[in-house]
């Protein structure tokens, strides 16, 4: 803890700063400031003080001062330093350079004045100290003889020197230094090492090791041998504590406090810390057992308190107990402001600091310090001067200060005398004011001291009236101004320096009123309205409407586009509300102002609309097919309620939907009503709609979900079948009963079945509200024999009805044979024809539905095999999708529900060259009396294409009309059409591979005249404007 050493403060950005032994250091005027101790150990040390003077005196470091007119001095310890030629004192822009420093001239408190036209301030001091480090005296030191177990202490007795230290201890040779432990502890206040139980293993020389922080040098001293003593060991014995703290610590706000405690004894004592008042110690509080050492980093008041350091071993223990007692320099909260005052004037300035203990105040003037005298008194940090005269003028210092530092606050006192002068405040012309109001025509020259105010009314005084009167401040005041009022007045001002004046006009204008009478007005939601605002006014004056709803400002433009100004003279100020709405009702008021009145009026507007929302929606009670309910309503809008609609929602239903109640009709005055026709079993919700004669309003919130009672079911599944399935198998099927109609919990399906002709019924239950499939399994059922089946349902309520009774047949056995006589043909590049023999078609237990065909690609396997299936008794199928020049092989098999039968024989066959890719080109067209004439270029087909055999002409009156075909096998075609008609046709190529790319769609346009030419360009044939050239040949006859 540094509380005891004395304190110099950093000064790169420093304008004052104080030392003092023993005391903590604080700051003025923005001070960067180092709370410790600054030396100097070399010779040339620039020391640079920024300072900083608020209001008119301002300066920083490296700006440029010359503007300011400065005068700066310095003072050493109370006396004047002179910087002259040749000495090593030295000024630049203030700051003060001492070079080639010397110990014995140059340490001691500096301080610095400032001063200008305007006073003198001075700094806070800054000490200058010299850190040094000397050496330890070269004589040798005794040994130390101890027993094994008992404990020592070894001596530092550090050199003189100035600056903090820091001690090590270097056991036999460095760099071998000694750590500290529990058994072993370096002091870091006395430098002492101290062995709380020496072992055999400690016997050497120790060497105590300074460090001065500040200029970093080091010094060692003799070594101090530690030998053993040859008469026995020490035996146990209580704790000594050897290393304790003061008993009273004084610890600044926010420093870091250190407290020692270590013991001797045997064996090594545990060192404990507590505050003796059983607060815990908080986080930041750094403990550290093993050296000794609690550490309380940033101290605070809560801080503050008896700690206590408890050495303990087996035979005992010892306690020590220190007091940390808080302090903190003071610190200003109340500061002098600048100030300027007339002449004779009073001033009290408040000066007020926090600190403890308690700050004490002075004050000072152009840097001496100020007593109570006549006029000026100082008490409590408080300064008052009376009677201010031109002498009091000046920079004047507040200092607050306790033993453990000062601060400092600046402010400027101007005093002025000045003669009337209205350059800056002339009086308002002209001054208006309405007949019948109140006018005030301010009078404010500047004068100091204050003097005499008269008026004039034109060159007559003023005569003073119970409607006119002169202010104690000069002012000059006219109740119930009335047309003669008006007219040029004057105030002149004096005092004893002079003799000032000023005029203006007084203006009387007739009154604004508002002449549209206050009214209520009723309106219906959708409909517009105006709201009237009509006055008469003094024709010289402007007027401005403003409108303001529930005494909100309108903006117009916004809101909707709702209001609207249709005031369509100079004195009227009327407002539409298109398509009003509820939230349209309340207080329209309509202000009119002019320069000189303001005046306004107000009209209620009510409106009419559906009913709000009923509220609290309650279910009272529930059946498994009705709901009670209440409900409580919700505004009426100025229009009766005069019924209540009720909707219900379900998980199943599609939104809302109106339901059935008792009574049918539930009027506006009814607020319960009983619903019907619901679903058992189900949860529903609940809203209620009000209506009234001008519509249906909003519905209500949601009634929390409700579930009707269980009953027994009463829907049976629909859709029920079957068939199919494995050999002894009886497949039954059916729609699953959805939940809404399911009427309870424990829903399931009784399957009843029995042969045909038989009398008792075989029942299975299916438990699953979700299954739709039921499979009896019996290896005495015959293939494909007739069952009687009939499904029906249950629930937790008991068994519901079944369902009609259908027939069902058994499964079936896949067919036995394989088809015989297997042909296949190539169509096309893209179609193979197959065929076969038929199967003989019967009922019997093998049954054939169709056939099934399986092809595949040479290159590929049976198992990827593409199928194609056939329905009936067909012998022959066309299969499509193929691709040119390629071999297929193919199989054909019998299928029922039971599956497909053996195969036939694999065929194989091979595809026809893929149809001419090339679309016909150079299409062009011509009309002829009626017909139309194309033409074309020839297509000629790849090597890997089939050859052109013809071409397919398609045409067509409109883009989505069928087309027709026509086919040739030349390059030209004639079509006779109607002309009248627009056209759009296309051109396929085919061969033996099919059908080839088709030509671009070509658009012919109905055309008037008897000749027309066309072509089709590779561009675009979508626009018959764009792509066909026309010319046309028209014959006229007079």
């Amino acid at each position: 803890m540094d509380g005891h050493r004395g304190c110099v403060f950093l000064v790169s950005e420093v304008f004052s700063a104080l030392c003092c032994a023993g005391r903590q250091c604080s700051s003025l005027l923005r001070l960067t400031l180092c709370c410790g101790a600054w030396f100097l150990s070399e010779s040339h040390i620039s020391i640079k003080v920024q300072y900083l003077i608020y209001n008119r005196l301002k300066l920083i470091v490296d700006l440029d001062l010359t503007a300011f007119h400065f005068v700066f001095r310095w003072k050493l310890n109370g006396t004047a330093v002179t910087p002259k030629s040749g000495s090593h004192y030295s000024l630049s822009g203030g700051n003060l350079r001492i070079s080639h420093l010397n110990k014995d001239q140059d340490a001691g408190t500096y301080q610095c004045l400032a001063s200008n036209s305007f006073g003198t301030i001075v700094s806070r001091e800054a000490s200058l100290t010299f850190a040094y480090l000397g050496n330890f005296k070269t004589h040798r030191r005794n040994s130390v003889s101890v027993r094994e177990g008992q404990g020592v202490v070894l001596l530092c007795g550090p050199p003189s020197h100035s600056g903090d230290l820091t001690f090590s201890w270097i056991f036999n040779e460095y760099p071998s230094f000694v750590k500290q432990d529990t058994r072993r502890f370096i002091s870091q206040e006395t430098g002492n090492l101290y062995i709380a139980k020496v072992e055999p293993s400690d016997v050497g020389n120790y060497t105590c090791v300074v460090t001065n922080t500040v200029t970093k040098t080091r010094v060692q001293g003799p070594p101090t041998p530690l030998v053993l003593r040859s008469d026995g060991i020490m035996g146990e014995y209580e704790p000594k504590i050897e290393v304790q703290f003061p008993e009273i610590v004084h610890v600044a706000k926010g420093l870091t406090v250190k407290l020692e405690c270590f013991a001797l004894g045997n064996p090594v004592p545990s060192i404990n810390w507590s505050r003796v008042d059983g607060i815990p110690f908080s986080r930041k509080v750094d403990v550290r057992k093993a050296s000794g050492v609690l550490e309380i980093p940033y101290f605070q008041q809560e801080d503050a308190g008896t700690y206590e350091c408890v050495a303990e071993n087996s035979r005992g223990k010892n306690t020590v107990k220190g007091k940390l007692s808080f302090y903190a320099p003071p610190h200003l909260i109340e500061k002098p402001e600048d100030v300027q005052k007339p002449i004779d004037d009073s001033l009290v300035w408040e000066c007020k600091a926090t600190g403890k203990p308690k700050p004490s105040y002075r004050w000072m003037k152009n840097g001496e310090n100020l007593e109570s005298l006549e006029r000026i008194q100082v008490a409590n940090g408080a300064l008052s001067i009376s009677r201010l005269t031109l002498s009091d003028i000046g920079m004047y210092q507040c200092v607050a200060g306790n033993k453990h530092g000062e601060v400092y606050s600046n402010a400027e006192l101007r005093v002025i005398a000045v003669a009337p002068d209205f350059s800056q405040n002339q009086l308002r012309s002209p001054t208006m004011v309405k007949e019948g109001g109140d006018v005030l025509i301010e009078c404010r020259p500047k004068m100091s001291p204050w003097g005499v105010i008269s008026w004039r009314k034109g060159s007559e005084a003023l005569r003073e009236s119970h409607r006119v009167s002169i202010l104690d401040n000069g002012n000059l005041r006219i109740q119930n101004s009335t047309r003669p009022d008006a007219g040029l007045y004057t105030c002149v001002a004096r005092n004893q320096f002079g003799v000032a004046s000023s005029s203006g006009t007084l203006m009387v204008k007739e009154p604004t009123i508002i002449t549209t009478a206050p009214s209520t007005l009723d309106v219906t939601v959708g409909e517009s309205i105006v709201l009237p605002c009509q006055v008469t006014h003094d024709p010289s004056l402007k007027l401005m409407f403003t409108w303001f709803f529930n005494e909100q400002l309108i903006h117009f433009g916004d809101h909707g586009g709702y209001f609207e100004k249709v005031g369509g003279q100079h004195s009227a100020g009327d407002i539409m509300i298109r398509n009003i709405q509820l939230r349209h009702a309340g207080k329209y008021t309509c202000a009119v102002q002019t320069k000189v009145d303001s005046i306004s009026i107000a009209a209620d507007l009510v409106v009419r609309g559906p009913p709000g929302p009923p509220t609290s929606i309650h279910v009272e009670e529930i059946s498994d097919t009705t709901a009670s309910l209440s409900w409580r309503p919700g505004p009426d809008n100025h229009s009766p309620i005069t019924t209540y609609t009720i909707q219900a929602r379900t998980p199943f239903s599609l939104g809302w939907q109106a339901v059935t109640t008792v009574p049918e009709v539930v009027g506006g005055r009814s607020l319960t009503a009983t619903v019907i026709d619901l679903s058992p079993w189900v949860e529903y919700e609940f809203r209620v709609l009000a209506s009234n004669a001008i519509g249906t309003g909003e519905p209500s919130k949601p009634s929390k979900q409700a579930r009707t009672k269980e009953t027994s079911p009463k829907v049976t599944p629909a859709n029920v079948s079957g068939g199919g399935g494995s050999r002894s198998e009886l497949v039954i099927t059916w729609e699953p009963v959805p939940e809404e109609l399911q009427n309870g919990g424990g829903f399931g399906y009784v399957v009843a079945f029995r042969p045909s002709g038989a009398t008792g019924w075989m029942q299975a239950a299916v438990p699953s509200s979700e299954a739709s499939k039921y499979v009896f399994k019996n290896e005495s059922i015959q293939p494909f024999s007739p069952f009687q089946v009939k499904v029906g349902v249950y629930n937790n309520e008991g068994e519901g009805p079944f369902g009609p009774v259908i027939t069902i047949y058994s499964a079936e056995e896949e067919p036995g044979r394989a088809p015989t006589r297997i042909r296949a043909k190539s169509l096309s590049a893209s179609e193979i024809e197959v065929s076969w023999k038929a199967l003989p078609w019967n009922t019997s237990k093998r049954r054939v539905l169709g056939y099934e065909l399986r092809y595949w690609e040479k290159r590929e396997k049976e198992e990827a095999a593409s199928v194609q299936r056939t329905v009936g008794n067909q012998t022959s199928a066309i299969i499509r999708g193929v691709t040119g020049s390629n071999t297929y092989y193919i199989t054909v098999r019998a299928y029922n529900t039971a599956g497909a039968g053996p195969p036939s024989v694999t065929v194989n066959v091979t595809t026809k060259k893929p149809p001419p890719s090339q679309p016909p080109v150079k299409v062009m067209w011509n009309t002829l009396n009626s017909k139309i004439i194309l033409n074309w270029e020839q297509v000629k087909a790849l090597e890997n294409e089939s050859e052109v055999t013809g071409y397919k002409v398609l045409y067509k009156r409109n883009r989505h009309s069928r087309p027709s075909v026509m086919e040739t096998n030349t390059t030209t075609v004639e079509l006779s059409l109607p002309m009248n008609e627009e056209y759009f046709i296309q051109i396929k190529p085919f061969g033996e591979g099919g059908e080839g790319s088709s030509s671009r769609q070509i658009t012919i346009p109905r055309i008037p005249g008897p000749n027309a030419i066309g072509s089709a360009t590779k561009v675009s044939t979508l626009s018959a404007l764009s792509t066909i050239a026309l010319s046309f040949t028209a014959r006229t006859s007079l």
